[in-house]
């Protein structure tokens, strides 16, 4: 993989016409490191958020010893990258052949539920396998609602009641019982963790069985953009957001339970940015190479705001309007797709112009997992950086909500 200093330094030496990914693996090891440090119990790294090998390799050498797998190709990507890892089997709804799978080939003994015919579809593999029950953990999900950018709770989890009736069966099984829940995807409430434990209490003392371990899920967020001239509440910092966890896992009486958590953007998010180049500028619109179809997903909802840096092509001698000016930029992606736009604009200095390209940094969560081969579009280019996109230069963009009289101008 080619090296370079920066992404600015990647711009203009490939002078690259797709979109580049600028890999930072010391960003990814440095912020594993600090989770690991932060939080007390055990880390099981979302494979789904970003399961590229480059960035398992690197978790796994970073001391990343479980991972969250949801599907047999994660089984396969993170036991490749670390062979004698712990896999942590956490989608509640699975396959039948996805379960043998995990059982039989990969020797997953932790897995997660919300419904009784999910205990079912186990119970048929463990008695056909002949594995002693005793060897496995079921996770009950329950549901638990917080502020968060995406909430997840809609889809899955099972109310109170029927969790504890749940490990109620589960325990009478012979099978260890552990109760889990996810607040969803870059909380905006420290708060809600606080609650989703104490839910988590609630059902536990309602089930009256023992509960050998309780999964904290995700949600832990990651450092992305703000407007300035909006000022909004900052997220405490993450150690500051875990003592806040710590606290109501003693106040509720888990103290002395095993805990697990699943994190995944808070330390994948700054190990990437992309580079892309403008296709044409159309008075406040800027086409560019790359959309929500492949590295903006997250930008296309309206809920992330990705900071960004103007990097000019030093070939363009005469440029239209201000170097030191901020204009807000409405973003159209590379497909056909009439949808393929941002919702948000990016503010870029107002001599940006076709050939340019813009770095848009922190999109190591989801983006690269969501990218599609829609229109034959598919970024796969990477490159290692050495430095974090926050060094040198202060990036020169952020985003505000669409405001169309003012950015299709």
């Amino acid at each position: 993989m080619p090296c370079f200093s920066s992404g600015r330094e990647a711009a203009l030496e490939l002078r690259p016409d797709s979109p580049v990914y600028c890999f930072r693996p010391q960003v990814l090891a440095a912020d594993a490191a600090a989770f690991l440090s932060a939080f007390p119990g055990k880390t099981a790294y979302a494979v789904k958020t970003n399961g590229e090998p480059m960035v398992l390799d690197v978790l796994a050498r970073a001391g990343i010893g479980a991972f969250d797998v949801a599907s047999p190709a994660e089984f396969a990507a993170a036991r490749a990258a670390a062979p004698g890892a712990e896999l942590l089997y956490m989608h509640p709804v699975k396959a039948q052949s996805d379960i043998r799978l995990a059982l039989e080939r990969y020797a997953i003994r932790t897995t997660v539920l919300d419904h009784e015919d999910e205990v079912a579809k186990i119970l048929r593999i463990v008695r056909a396998l002949d594995l002693d029950p005793q060897d496995l953990t079921l996770f009950v999900r329950i549901a638990s609602r917080g502020e968060a950018a995406y909430e997840l709770s809609k889809k899955f989890g099972a109310a109170p009641g029927h969790a504890a009736e749940l490990l109620q069966r589960i325990d009478a099984l012979g099978i260890r019982c552990g109760i889990a829940f996810h607040v969803g995807s870059q909380v905006e409430d420290a708060d809600t963790y606080s609650r989703a434990v104490a839910v988590a209490a609630e059902v536990r003392d309602a089930a009256g069985v023992p509960v050998v371990a309780l999964d904290v899920g995700g949600g832990f967020p990651a450092t992305y953009a703000r407007d300035p001239r909006r000022p909004a509440p900052l997220m405490p910092p993450l150690a500051d957001i875990i003592a806040g966890l710590m606290a109501a896992v003693e106040a509720r009486g888990f103290g002395a339970t095993p805990l697990v958590a699943e994190p995944g953007r808070v330390i994948v998010a700054r190990a990437f940015s992309v580079i892309v180049r403008v296709l044409l500028k159309k008075g406040q619109r800027l086409y560019i190479n790359d959309g929500v179809w492949s590295s903006l997903s997250d930008s296309w909802t309206g809920k992330i705001l990705l900071p960004v840096r103007h990097i000019p092509d030093p070939a363009r001698r005469r440029r239209p309007g201000r170097a030191g000016r901020m204009e807000p930029f409405r973003i159209y992606g590379a497909t056909c797709d009439s949808v393929d736009v941002l919702s948000r604009p990016f503010y870029l200095p107002e001599s940006v112009d076709t050939g340019d390209w813009i770095e848009i940094g922190h999109i190591g969560a989801y983006s690269l997992a969501l990218r599609t081969r829609f229109n034959g579009f598919y970024p796969d280019t990477f490159v290692e950086v050495a430095t974090p996109f926050e060094a040198g230069d202060a990036p020169e963009g952020f985003a505000e909500p669409e405001r169309r009289g003012v950015v299709e101008a």
